[in-house]
């Protein structure tokens, strides 16, 4: 039966469904001294009539109960009400369990012994998410999402994911290929999330070095290293309470992996020079270029590692896919660069739309961008007219889909490579700035570990 006693007028603000009552006890002491009402069952049966009956916003559900299936009981407690949020607990042997759960639906999930910080936390990002998911919560709820452009289906789909998922605390796998707006997509699920109001920290796995790791993720006290004057925080702490966005997963150091793979599962970390290990209560997101397969059977992504990331797997549509937002991106992004360049550019000519419609883009939107800035700094017009693009792009189009002539290109790009027209467009940007890649970085909207590594490569294969 319930252990709870409830009144006429009884409204939880939590149920704690859980068979061992001394654990039972703690949590309900706990809870009510955080302010909140609390209703308590020990079985399945006396929950389920509880959550039936006074519908409490917020669930903690033991996975493990005498008399009937924890994972079972979730999906029927979502069933009858899709906007619950149901944490569940699982015992330490049991983490594929709670992986599982998620994957189902769950809210979020505790390890068994559970602390009271992490309780605390757990809880407080449920009842936000319940909050936001309120009719009168005021926030975006159909097309595209703020950072966004396009309508096309496949991206209508990924808004409606990204809107779904925002409100759990399931990781998050984002596919897709390079410039695609990977990063784009983990920004709108955090913007949307009970953690907006908390940092958003992006790691490149492809910048951290064996030698570094430990320092940028897990921080050090002064003097731990050679050079540290002072205490660093790592991407851990930064993102403690927010999301912490791992991009390029697939090209971190498989020993690396390891050690993240030991954090998700204990989600404490030890800074170099610390004593004790730190909690870190963060939102995972993580990211490949690779197809998740081919990335696990090259031998780049551990398999329990994935299985431990991808609770909810996102797959970013490439531009050749949708090539009805190509029109919107690039007038967006020419009327962009014409404010920050100083020219009259207003619109696209039919016939220059058609031929950047009929392009592959293997680069993507970063591609993309990368023509139309180019184009901004080296011409002033009313209009981009065809004559204005690229020679190459033609030779980049589809058999079949490709203009029926290639442009007559303009002088200033006749032999150029897409790689030499973005190189000239970041190095003037460079220039602009007296130099900052920070600056630059934001301006071109890309990683300043993107340019670094970009100028790094010029310095190495210019010939002297």
């Amino acid at each position: 039966m319930p252990s709870t006693r409830r009144n006429a007028g009884f409204e939880p603000d939590i149920l704690v469904i859980e068979d061992t009552p001394t654990l039972r006890l703690i949590y309900e002491q706990y809870l009510a001294s955080m302010g909140l009402t609390v209703a308590t069952a020990e079985t399945a049966a006396a929950g389920m009539q509880i959550f039936a009956e006074y519908a409490p916003p917020v669930v903690i559900l033991d996975l493990l109960l005498p008399d009937r299936d924890g994972l079972e009981m979730l999906r029927d407690m979502l069933r009858m009400r899709p906007g619950a949020a149901i944490i569940v607990v699982t015992a330490d042997r049991s983490v594929d369990r709670a992986v599982t759960a998620m994957r189902s639906g769950a809210q979020d999930f505790l390890v068994k012994p559970v602390a009271e910080t992490r309780l605390a936390s757990v809880v407080q990002n449920a009842r936000r998410a319940v909050a936001m998911a309120q009719p009168d919560h005021h926030g975006p709820q159909a097309g595209a999402l703020a950072g966004f452009i396009g309508t096309s289906a496949k991206m209508t789909r990924v808004y409606d994911m990204i809107r779904s998922t925002a409100r759990s605390m399931a990781p998050v796998f984002i596919t897709g290929e390079s410039g695609t707006g990977k990063e784009l997509c983990a920004e709108a699920i955090h913007a949307l999330s009970p953690r907006a109001a908390e940092k958003f920290v992006v790691l490149d796995g492809s910048s951290l070095s064996t030698d570094r790791f430990d320092s940028e993720v897990f921080g050090h006290l002064r003097g731990a290293v050679s050079g540290a004057t002072a205490d660093m925080p790592g991407a851990l702490q930064r993102a403690d309470g927010g999301t912490l966005f791992l991009d390029k997963i697939d090209e971190l150091d498989l020993g690396l992996q390891a050690k993240l793979l030991r954090f998700l599962h204990s989600t404490s970390f030890r800074p170099l020079g610390a004593t004790e290990p730190r909690k870190a209560d963060i939102r995972l997101i993580t990211s490949t270029t690779r197809p998740a397969h081919a990335a696990i059977e090259g031998g780049h992504l551990r398999n329990d590692l994935f299985y431990r990331l991808c609770v909810v797997p996102i797959q970013m549509p490439p531009l050749r896919e949708r090539p009805e937002d190509i029109g919107p991106i690039a007038e967006t992004l020419l009327r962009k660069f014409a404010a920050i360049e100083n020219r009259a550019f207003t619109r696209i000519s039919p016939q220059a739309h058609a031929i950047l419609q009929a392009q592959d883009w293997p680069g993507n939107i970063r591609q993309l961008t990368n023509v139309l800035r180019s184009i901004t700094v080296l011409h002033d017009a009313p209009e981009l007219v065809s004559a204005m693009l690229p020679s190459d792009l033609s030779v980049l189009a589809s058999p079949g889909r490709g203009p029926q002539s290639a442009p007559t290109g303009n002088p200033s790009f006749a032999g150029q490579t897409l790689a030499q027209i973005e190189r000239a467009v970041i190095e003037d940007a460079l220039h602009r700035h007296d130099g900052s890649v920070s600056q630059t970085a934001r301006e071109l909207d890309l990683a300043p570990s993107t340019l670094y590594r970009k100028i790094d490569h010029w310095k190495k294969t210019d010939v002297p």
